[in-house]
């Protein structure tokens, strides 16, 4: 069983957790009984007990289990927490002051356990680095071995769907999410992004008439980080404060990073402020300066490093995307990346070796 488990016979009471499931896309089992509550009682991923029968559920000797909560209209009566323990809830919960909570666990338990998603944030050390490219050729490449959802943080950008090709395709944009207030579904999320080859974007439907804003950008990092196997985020070198607590939030940072000494100097100052989150990974492209050389500068590990790839504007201008062939010079350094920042990668330890 997928479905949570309503157990009530207060027709209010059920009216208001049917409502509270239907916001965010769940069907429940319902049972008016504690005999009937048995029958689904161990599989449901989540069980919320009606304070109007939470006395005949314990009657019944339900076996012990996780997720269970005892849920009643208006305050719960002192007399009701002894019986919810003989039921083993783990908490007990009054509408509509536990709303919010409750459609939390909801979708929650709807999704089932969570993912460990890979998630990274990708930001150009310079003006004009190509972190935009950068991050939709990890997109590309990611999706070859799971889903992956790319969300362009940066409404003044070039546009992830335009480098990609995908600006064509229908789906909910940034615009949609800055309106609303409540929690997101990762199944909700993830079927309501333009998608094609794996990947799922969420971008902006008109660039520069809105602003990043740090609510609809939280619920949508973890609504993607709970619906795909690999969380990109493409962000702007600088922007407001919702910019580096994205980039925190993610377990790695990548900056792109052009090998001249403009380049570098630029870049340096952006991987200063990212450390404060965690280890820092540098992209280098070009060939002006070595790799070694580049880490020494910026003090940041090299995960990856390439010369510039040739016909990829002209690729990106036509709508081919920035990666015709698995075989292109940024299709490997992709590869390079994710790799390196697998569970398995050592981006901690490769760290520390350049600072010794």
């Amino acid at each position: 069983m997928t479905a949570p488990l309503f157990v009530t016979r207060d027709p209010q009471l059920r009216a208001e957790l049917l409502r509270l499931a239907a916001s965010v896309g769940v069907t429940p089992d319902v049972r008016d009984s504690g005999g009937a509550a048995l029958g689904g009682w161990s599989g449901a991923p989540a069980v919320l007990v009606g304070v109007d029968v939470v006395a005949e559920v314990a009657s019944v000797g339900p076996p012990r289990r996780d997720g269970v909560h005892v849920v009643g209209l208006g305050r719960i009566a002192d007399m009701v927490f002894r019986t919810a323990l003989d039921v083993g809830a783990e908490s007990l919960a009054e509408l509509p002051t536990s709303e919010s909570w409750l459609l939390e666990l909801l979708a929650d338990a709807d999704e089932g356990p969570g993912r460990q998603a890979v998630s990274v944030a990708v930001l150009g050390g310079s003006g004009g680095a190509g972190a935009t490219v950068f991050a939709c050729a990890l997109a590309l490449q990611a999706a070859r071995a799971g889903s992956v959802c790319l969300l362009d943080g940066d409404p003044l950008g070039p546009g992830v769907d335009r480098v990609l090709g995908f600006d064509r395709l229908a789906g909910a944009r940034w615009e949609a999410l800055l309106q609303t207030s409540g929690r997101l579904s990762a199944r909700t999320f993830r079927d309501s992004l333009p998608r094609r080859h794996g990947v799922g974007l969420l971008t902006w439907g008109a660039r520069g008439t809105a602003t990043l804003q740090a609510f609809a950008a939280r619920e949508a990092l973890t609504a993607a980080t709970r619906g795909h196997d690999t969380v990109l985020l493409d962000l702007p070198r600088q922007g407001p404060a919702v910019v580096d607590e994205l980039a925190s939030r993610c377990r790695h940072r990548l900056v792109v990073v052009r090998a001249s000494v403009p380049g570098v100097a630029s870049a340096t100052g952006v991987v200063r402020r990212l450390r404060e989150a965690g280890p820092v990974g540098l992209v280098v492209r070009g060939s002006r300066l070595a790799g070694d050389e580049v880490s020494r500068l910026v003090g940041a590990p090299v995960v990856c490093a390439m010369p510039d790839q040739r016909g990829l504007d002209e690729a990106v201008d036509f709508g081919l995307g920035p990666v015709k062939s698995h075989r292109t010079v940024l299709a490997r350094a992709a590869r390079q990346a994710l790799d390196a920042l697998a569970p398995s990668g050592d981006l901690r330890g490769r760290s520390a070796d350049v600072a010794a």
